[in-house]
């Protein structure tokens, strides 16, 4: 399996990859949502997707709208990981295509419950 995390903030790509190592996932990041998006139009396309909302150049819940606009990615699993609390939030998140959301700080344990949401990890 193979996990694509992405996050304008180095620690938080290292954390969450961390965890995705342990769990056995290969993994490798992106500093924001068209990074992540060019990496994916290459032909990198991972099983699942961790997305920060709040990123430079394309934020999160526009790299979401993209993937779900394309085909190629309608089975990836995607995984909203953020700071935004607000329920409105991820309401919106959520519509627009996240298969689950996780607000930020969050423990080991919350991350691999929402993991196994998604069917991604048994």
């Amino acid at each position: 399996m193979r996990a694509l995390v992405v996050d304008d903030s180095r620690p938080i790509r290292r954390i969450e990859s961390e965890i995705l190592r342990e769990l056995g996932f290969d993994t490798y990041d992106a500093s924001n949502g068209r990074e992540a998006l060019e990496r994916l139009q290459a032909g990198d396309v991972p099983d699942v997707v961790l997305v920060d909302w709040n990123m430079p150049e394309m934020d999160g819940l526009e790299f979401i709208k993209a993937v779900r606009k394309d085909a190629r990615y309608s089975g990836l699993v995607v995984l909203m990981v953020t700071t935004e609390t607000e329920t409105d939030q991820m309401l919106r998140a959520l519509s627009a295509g996240a298969d689950e959301y996780l607000m930020k700080p969050f423990q080991k344990d919350g991350l691999i419950d929402k993991l196994r949401l998604v069917g991604v990890v048994a």
